[in-house]
């Protein structure tokens, strides 16, 4: 893991098409901006935490006949 320190207004480079800017620094919190192509995922961490979780849950509840039944119709 790399750590920087940053001042306000400063950036951070990543590839050739990712600028991270400091935007704001509070006592509480610090804001960036993201500058990145469309197709890049950009996800904060605990959303990405609780897509997971809710994948393995998914997991855990699916009837493996209902979804090769489900793919046999859905070839024909």
């Amino acid at each position: 893991m790399l750590i920087l320190s940053r001042k306000n207004g400063e950036e951070i480079i990543v590839g050739n098409d990712i600028v991270i800017k400091i935007t704001e620094i509070t006592k509480a919190a610090v804001k960036i901006g993201i500058d990145a192509p469309r197709e890049t995922v950009i996800l904060r961490g605990e959303l990405k935490q609780k897509i997971k979780e809710i994948n393995e849950k998914s997991c855990e509840n699916s009837d493996i006949d209902k979804i090769q039944n489900l793919s046999k119709k859905l070839k024909k």
